[in-house]
């Protein structure tokens, strides 16, 4: 019975009194995109909550898709955190872009649990605006102990997977399927989870350039491990 239960919560297809009142006064981020802003649950992406974008190859446009909150949230003065991604950002490229990299913070781990600690410490930080989280394979406990994490604070926490992943139950508030467009400048998002609402596919975004570059030794990558206060 209660795996039952998980997969209909997984999969919003059961109400939970306790997050009525999350669910009443979410908070929400706009996307910067007014065609994805208009199918998400109050016109944004949700804070303090899990957010799943899956790929089937990184570098088609996901992190063009986070250009707007990127810009957003350095220029408040709010810190972004990039744990264990495939490519270190290039600094100059997010600085044309208007993305002030003076809180920009990579960060690489060694191990799975180096890899969750970081990532709820950065989630429960008071500076933090958005944490971004490169995960090759996750176990259920992981996906649910990051949902918790999310949701004890009150920025935006964005899970990158594999596409593979797509058909896995996920207690996810939102679940993005992400593929290439026609073009370098297109993006097209298959929402596969929302709360609220059903599933939606065939959606085109105009997405603004960035680049990346491979992985090489940098002053502002944090390595752990690190000795852990609690």
């Amino acid at each position: 019975m209660s795996d039952i239960l998980d997969k209909l919560i997984d999969n919003a297809q059961i109400w939970q009194a306790s997050r009525q009142r999350q669910a009443l006064n979410p908070g929400i981020e706009s996307t910067g995109f007014p065609a994805l802003d208009a199918y998400l649950p109050g016109g944004g992406w949700p804070r303090g909550a899990m957010i799943e974008c899956l790929v089937a190859t990184p570098g088609i446009g996901e992190l063009r898709l986070m250009l707007p909150a990127l810009q957003r949230m350095t220029q408040a003065g709010q810190t972004v955190f990039w744990i264990d991604a495939p490519h270190i950002p290039y600094a100059p490229a997010l600085a044309r872009a208007d993305v002030d990299i003076r809180h920009l913070v990579t960060i690489r781990t060694q191990t799975r649990e180096d890899q969750l600690w970081t990532l709820e410490n950065c989630l429960r930080s008071p500076v933090t605006g958005l944490a971004m989280i490169w995960l090759d394979s996750a176990k259920r406990s992981d996906i649910r102990r990051i949902q918790l994490a999310a949701e004890a604070g009150d920025s935006l926490c964005i899970l990158f997977r594999h596409s593979r992943y797509a058909d896995q139950q996920s207690p996810a508030a939102l679940r993005l399927l992400l593929n290439p467009g026609e073009d370098s400048g297109q993006l097209c998002p298959d929402i596969l989870k929302r709360r609220g609402g059903w599933p939606v596919s065939g959606l085109q975004l105009a997405i603004p350039a960035i680049t990346t570059r491979p992985p090489e030794p940098a002053s502002n990558v944090i390595r752990g491990p690190w000795p852990r206060t609690h």
